[in-house]
């Protein structure tokens, strides 16, 4: 188990900053699963944060996260009931996927992965990356700030292009008003494309905010699936997230086949504070993951429908 010592030294080895805050753990559930998880359910978004000295942050990054080791993810699905697991590359790792491989590696068959690339990234090199379980990349558009629609537009353009032939799909981390810029190009897209933490929508706007009628059609029409997860990042009403229920069950309304949950564990926060420079390690959000996956029987209140959720359309999505 990783203690602050121990995360202390391999920041001061990675050339990072401990700030006083720094919890040098990541969350563990604090409250019991409420309803009952069914078999094979999969967490669709977490990350792995392995020990700098072998898995070394991008010098490019926006943030440096704590630490959270393979066996932490283990203790957390546990406590959930949660068999599956998508592991997903941050941005601190530009596109080096290796603390993602190891992590899918201490999971075994019960992993999948989503990559970083980029034009480097060869098409043998994509190939091994299928073999070894990844079955989609990210678009990180959010992390850094990107707001351009030309960009936006390029960047999935440029990703459908290299998993087309693969049967993965392209995950994307952004905002609304991005989704509406890319619409079209995902109805026309031979590849679905994954939004992660309801599209990065504000809850506070309402449902008539621009981009989430854009985001209900994508649903609707099959060629996108939307991780109703990290809640607490659209919303400010912890620890229930009221004010998410009209999305999550409009969404799911929309399509069930195409809606995953996810936790987002260890909940890294990349957020630019001030005075914090990138290399100062960010103390990650700490969330009650327990609490978290009772709000989706609120969202959900049918058991197949939540079977859905958990189970089968991750099973089709990422090839379990």
């Amino acid at each position: 188990m990783l203690n602050r010592r121990s995360v202390l030294l391999a920041s001061l080895a990675a050339g990072v900053a401990m700030t006083d805050k720094a919890h040098a753990k990541p969350s563990q559930p604090a409250t019991p699963v409420n309803f009952d998880v069914p078999p094979h359910a999969c967490d669709c978004h977490t990350h792995i944060h392995g020990d700098p000295e072998k898995f070394p942050f991008f010098a490019g990054r926006v943030y440096t996260p704590e630490l959270a080791s393979p066996e932490e993810m283990a203790a957390l699905h546990k406590a959930l009931h949660i068999e599956r697991v998508a592991i997903v590359t941050p941005s601190v790792y530009g596109t080096d996927n290796s603390s993602t491989l190891f992590g899918m590696k201490a999971r075994g068959a019960n992993a999948r992965g989503v990559a970083v690339i980029d034009d480097k990234t060869t098409d043998a090199q994509l190939d091994a990356m299928h073999q070894e379980g990844f079955r989609g990349i990210r678009i990180n558009l959010a992390t850094g700030g990107i707001n351009d629609p030309n960009v936006g537009r390029a960047r999935f353009t440029a990703a459908v292009e290299r998993v087309k032939a693969r049967g993965w799909h392209v995950q994307l981390y952004t905002t609304l008003p991005m989704i509406t810029a890319i619409k079209e190009l995902v109805l026309a897209a031979p590849a679905p494309a994954v939004f992660d933490h309801f599209g990065g929508l504000e809850a506070s706007l309402g449902l008539e905010q621009p981009g989430f009628a854009d985001l209900i059609e994508l649903v609707k029409s099959g060629k996108a699936y939307v991780k109703i997860s990290g809640a607490y990042r659209s919303s400010k009403l912890a620890p229930d997230y009221q004010d998410m229920v009209p999305f999550a069950q409009a969404l799911i309304a929309a399509n069930s086949d195409r809606i995953v949950w996810g936790t987002d564990w260890p909940h890294p926060d990349s957020s630019q504070v001030p005075g914090r420079k990138a290399t100062d390690v960010a103390p990650l959000y700490q969330i009650d993951d327990g609490n978290l996956l009772n709000q989706l029987p609120v969202w959900a209140p049918d058991a197949d429908m939540r079977k859905k959720i958990l189970v089968d359309n991750p099973a089709r999505l990422y090839g379990f």
